[in-house]
């Protein structure tokens, strides 16, 4: 490794630890996803927009350094900035926003998002790669979603004298940041500020002499909250389940958000045993043969939502109705009595506040401790975690009843109404000290 000093534009001297393997693993990795996109369409994708990048930020000829400058690592991370982003668009329209993503699976959901001057890949931080994007960009500042921290692109910033905030950090004390004589740590003292959710991430940045933090929460609760006042008629459901309610919406509706496999293996018999519940099914991901596969599971009275597009007297018998397109979700649980959210039976649970904004009761899978929000929830009583296909049909047996449904409903929609607040805090910053011109 070598050590190089950097001297911070407030005058502050530190030394950044630069580990000479950081380049040449990030080169190699580069090389994989070449090697990867033979048979693999995400890496492809991944791969095509590495190549494209430059080319768009060329052509797209900023004409005037100064704009804003927000990364997000996915679609997960471009939720929780996005209300940043439209607070920024708001209050500082003269203002230009570049929003970069490095996973395919946000970029390519998000690539036309209107409240963004220009959305692209980041460039792989393969030596160089951060010195050509910052010429090229110029940014004013530049903002970084919870983790999604790199080398290169901090160094650099530091050096051009560019302020850089991370928002809606959430910090745990096994992460490589807390390790002794962990370099990534002093990756983190780059930044000049960071937004924490909890005081417990606090706590563990100023054991390792960080005190640039602010605890403003998490920015998610704003979106979600956004998200239910602005939440959008689908059709299709209004015809399958009516929304809560209304007189069309008879049965009971169970809705499973961003499932997988691991998910369906839980709960499919339940609902399946079930004949008057009403399910809806948001795949995380999915492709022709896994929508097939999801309708021989759930068998006869299992349609497509696009299937129903064309033919709407399918809606007439459908007792199963799969969400076969990506961006409906957060509006769907709005149909819903009951949210079960995927992932807690694989890498980790996926949104949950997306479903307790709409006041239900939120069941997920045991891999949830990662996540602040699901224990505080289940604190509460608003979301309750499963171990397994028996727990599930307990728990969901027990959510049939109207009483028990609405009084954990609400628990859970007074949680997020509590939680919100967060953009506010990090924008009162940026217009004060960062964005004054």
């Amino acid at each position: 490794m070598t050590e190089r000093l950097n001297v911070k534009r407030t005058g502050v001297v530190r030394r950044v630890v630069e580990p000479t393997a950081y380049g040449l693993g990030l080169s190699l990795y580069r090389a994989g996803i070449s090697a990867a996109s033979l048979f693999n369409k995400k890496a492809r994708l991944l791969e095509k927009g590495q190549r494209e990048v430059w080319r768009s930020l060329e052509n797209e000829l900023w004409k005037e350094p100064g704009c804003v400058w927000i990364h997000c690592a996915s679609l997960g991370e471009f939720e929780q900035g996005r209300p940043l982003i439209e607070r920024i668009r708001r209050e500082r329209p003269d203002k230009k926003i570049l929003v970069t993503f490095f996973s395919p699976s946000g970029y390519e959901v998000r690539k036309n998002y209107r409240d963004a001057d220009m959305v692209c890949y980041l460039p792989i931080d393969v030596p160089g790669a951060a010195s050509r994007f910052l010429d090229m960009v110029r940014p004013s500042m530049a903002v970084f979603v919870k983790y999604e921290l790199w080398r290169g692109y901090l160094t650099q910033l530091s050096r051009r004298g560019i302020p850089a905030i991370l928002i809606s950090a959430n910090f745990r004390a096994d992460q490589a940041f807390f390790k002794r004589h962990s370099w990534y740590g002093d990756w983190l003292r780059t930044l000049d500020r960071i937004y924490v959710q909890t005081p417990e991430s606090k706590r563990l940045l100023e054991g390792i002499g960080i005190d640039c933090v602010t605890v403003a929460g998490d920015t998610r609760f704003d979106r979600v909250a956004h998200i239910r006042q602005e939440a959008r008629s689908i059709p299709v459901l209004d015809r399958f389940a009516g929304r809560r309610g209304d007189s069309s919406h008879t049965s009971p509706v169970f809705i499973a958000g961003s499932s997988w496999a691991e998910d369906e293996a839980v709960y499919a018999d339940w609902l399946k045993s079930h004949e008057w519940v009403k399910g809806i099914i948001a795949p995380h991901e999915f492709d022709p043969s896994r929508l097939a596969r999801l309708k021989t599971l759930f068998g006869s009275g299992t349609i497509l939502k696009s299937e129903a597009e064309e033919n709407p007297k399918l809606l007439e018998s459908a007792k199963v109705l799969i969400i076969d397109c990506f961006g409906l979700l957060s509006s769907a649980y709005a149909y819903a009595d009951i949210a079960y959210v995927g992932g807690g039976f694989g890498v980790g649970i996926h949104n949950i506040n997306e479903a307790a904004a709409f006041a239900i009761p939120v069941v997920y899978g045991p891999n949830h401790h990662k996540f602040v929000e699901a224990e505080e929830m289940k604190t509460l009583g608003g979301g309750i975690s499963i171990d397994g296909k028996d727990g599930f049909a307990r728990v969901a047996d027990k959510l049939l009843d109207p009483v028990e449904r609405e009084k954990r409903g609400r628990w859970a929609g007074e949680y997020i109404d509590e939680k919100t607040g967060a953009t506010d805090i990090i924008w009162r910053d940026i217009a004060a000290y960062w964005l004054t011109d």
